[in-house]
Formats: structure tokens, C-alpha cells, sequence
């Protein structure tokens, strides 16, 4: 396996200026993504919309064949576009069959996505359990402690989006199957980034947005369904024109679900959105999963090495299993220092009391001014 991606780094136009290393914020641009929309941009601007939409919509149909190969899903149908993380946590969150006195499991630190819409479900009387971590993630003897008779669904992100620490999803995944209860994995900050496996790890609900370490534009993500779960689901929490079987028939008033995922879709597509994220997986897909793992792995480990060389305190543990793209160095001034290295042409992101540092893949570029 070669580690010689520097080809690539052409394509991000952001690495003749800076080291950009806050890649679990927002990606920036890469060149196939904007000639992609711009292609798509030029054509809308001189053709009918309606004319374009058999193309527009072909490019749906492969994007969600891309997103089956990156995550290993077992059918197109399992898998549907969405605008974002948010909207799919909120679609699965409001569509399981939760009744009063269930209850579900969280873990403490995770993103405000990932926990807001499951405590929003109060209203019907289900309670939101907190579990602590320990090394800043999950410990997998504190989360089954938690678990109850009443336990119907354990909700956490594959990895902490504040201090990097990555969590075991296939020993939860192990958990839930025998017990018989709901998986549902936020996997924003590592999809992209290393390898996923819905069918390995017992995964019934997975969701991402496109801005991160899947190198795209934000507004377009995808929310993944487990075959054997789709018709557990209660539909009708969220309904739309483009939410029913043979939807361009819009006086037919036929309120009839599809049998897949698409049923959770709503209305007229992101189109941009989705260009920019199919021409994004193609480029994944063109590096390759296992190489991009390796290629960050490698990097990760020199940023930690140094890091604790210079006496920083880390913002989670440092054992190899639990190693993301996200390293967090504890400072005193974040702010501070974050401006100092953007000045020395670093980015890097504040997140608490430390500065984030989530080397990517293909701009990345070393300079001898980032060591100071």
C-alpha cells in the first residue's frame, strides 16, 4: 500500500495558502466538486429544469450506489439522500415505535445532533439516558450497566467530534443484536476517513452530512436503513409530495409508501448538493478507503507523538483502538492559539479548552513554520 497521495493535493486550490488541518469542521472545496456543480450550474441556467430532471435524478440513483459501496449496505433501497445528520437523526428519531417508559442511551460529550432529538421525545414519555465516558469515550462496561428491560435504543457517533476519541461501534453493535435493541450511529466524523461495515457491526440506522471528512459541500448527507427494520419504522412523522409510489402522479392522492428508504423523502432534492457529493465519493473511491485509513492513521500518529513530545495534555486517550482523525491539544488560550497558527499558515479549530487538529487526507502538505 503506497502512502504517496501528494497527486491529489492539486485538486484543493486551499493548500497554496494554508496547512489545513480542521477537517472535522468543514471540508473545503476540491476542484471535481466545483467543476461538478458548475456543469450542473451552466446547464440549469440554459435548459428548463424539468428537461434535466431524468439526468438529475440518474445522478441521485448513483450517488446512493456510491454511499452502498462506502458503508457496505445491502441494497440501494436501504438508503436515502438527506439534507443533513440532523434531519436524519430527527426522521428515525420521530419514525421508531417508542412508547412511554422506554428509554434510550446516549453518551455523554457527543455532538448536540445525536442527543437533542432523542430527549425531544419526552413528550411522549420515553427518557433520554446520559452514560458516562471514560478517557473521553465510550466505556462499553458503563453503557451496559445503563441498559434495562426498557432499553430500545443506543444512539452514539462513531466518533467524538470533540477530542477524537473513536468508540467501539462493533462491540455496541454486538450488544444491541443480543439484546434485541434499536443501533442507530451518527458516523459523520469518520466516514470518508476509514472504513465502515453497516452489516459487520449490527448497524440498524446510520447517518452523515457531506462536509466533512466525505470531502464535500454542506447540504447533502444520507440516512442509511437496515432492510429488516424498514417496516418497524412508523411512517408518516414526516410526509411530502416525493414520500409516496409513482410521486410525479401528484393528483392521485395515493398515500401508498414505498418499500425502501426513499419514503423518507420528502421533496424536491438538494441537486447541487448531490452533484457535489457523488463527484466527492468517486474521488474516495478512485483513492480508496483503506488507503485514505492508513494515510490518516499515519498522520495522526505523528501529530500525537509530537504533541506529547512538547509536554501537551490530549483531549482523549491515545491507545491505538481508540485513534481518529481528531487530535485535540489542551492550551490554555485556544482562541489565542488558533490565531497565531492561522497566522503561520495552519487552520485548526477551538473545541473547549483545546485546539482541534483533523489532518486530511489528499491537501495535506507539510511546512516547516507549522512545528513552531
Amino acid at each position: 500500500m503506497t502512502d504517496d497521495l501528494s497527486s491529489y493535493r492539486e485538486l484543493f486550490p486551499i493548500t497554496e495558502k494554508a496547512a489545513f488541518l480542521s477537517h472535522a469542521a468543514v471540508s473545503p472545496l476540491n476542484t471535481r466538486i466545483v467543476a461538478a456543480v458548475r456543469e450542473l450550474a451552466e446547464l440549469s441556467s440554459s435548459e428548463p429544469l424539468m428537461k434535466l430532471f431524468p439526468q438529475v435524478m440518474a445522478l441521485q440513483v448513483e450517488l446512493r450506489e456510491r454511499i452502498l459501496r462506502l458503508i457496505n449496505a445491502h441494497d440501494v433501497s436501504e438508503i436515502v439522500v438527506m439534507p443533513n445528520t440532523a434531519t436524519a437523526i430527527n426522521t428515525i428519531a420521530a419514525s421508531l415505535p417508542l412508547r412511554t417508559g422506554d428509554n434510550i442511551l446516549v453518551l455523554d460529550g457527543d455532538y448536540p445532533a445525536n442527543i437533542y432529538p432523542w430527549q425531544q421525545l419526552a413528550y411522549k414519555g420515553v427518557l433520554t439516558k446520559v452514560v458516562p465516558t471514560r478517557d473521553g469515550g465510550l466505556d462499553l462496561n458503563l453503557l451496559e450497566a445503563r441498559i434495562d428491560r426498557r432499553t430500545r435504543v443506543i444512539a452514539l457517533s462513531t466518533v467524538m467530534f470533540a477530542n477524537g476519541f473513536r468508540n467501539d461501534i462493533e462491540a455496541v453493535g454486538r450488544i444491541c443484536k443480543e439484546r434485541g435493541i434499536y443501533f442507530f450511529v451518527d458516523g459523520i466524523q469518520s466516514l470518508g476517513a476509514f472504513p465502515m461495515d453497516v452489516q459487520a457491526y449490527n448497524i440498524d440506522f446510520l447517518a452523515a452530512g457531506s462536509q466533512k471528512w466525505l470531502l464535500s459541500a454542506p447540504g447533502a448527507g444520507f440516512l442509511y436503513i437496515r432492510a429488516e427494520r424498514m417496516d418497524e419504522l412508523e411512517p408518516g412523522a414526516y410526509v411530502g409530495a416525493a414520500s409516496v409510489v409513482d410521486f410525479m402522479n401528484y393528483l392521485d392522492y395515493n398515500l401508498t409508501f414505498p418499500a425502501g428508504a426513499e419514503r423518507f423523502a420528502l421533496g424536491t432534492p438538494n441537486f447541487f448538493g448531490a452533484s457535489a457529493l457523488h463527484a466527492s465519493l468517486g474521488l474516495i473511491e478512485e483513492v480508496g478507503i483503506e488507503r485514505i485509513a492508513h494515510k490518516i492513521g499515519t498522520l495522526v500518529d505523528a501529530l500525537i507523538n509530537d504533541l506529547s513530545e512538547r509536554g501537551y495534555s490530549l483531549g482523549a486517550s491515545t491507545e491505538p483502538a481508540h485513534r481518529s482523525g481528531i487530535v485535540v491539544a489542551q492550551v490554555a488560550e485556544p482562541l489565542a492559539v488558533c490565531a497565531r497558527l492561522e497566522e503561520a499558515g495552519v487552520i485548526a479549530t477551538v473545541r473547549g479548552n483545546g485546539v482541534r487538529f483533523a489532518p486530511p487526507l489528499l491537501q495535506y502538505r507539510g511546512r516547516s513554520d507549522a512545528r513552531r
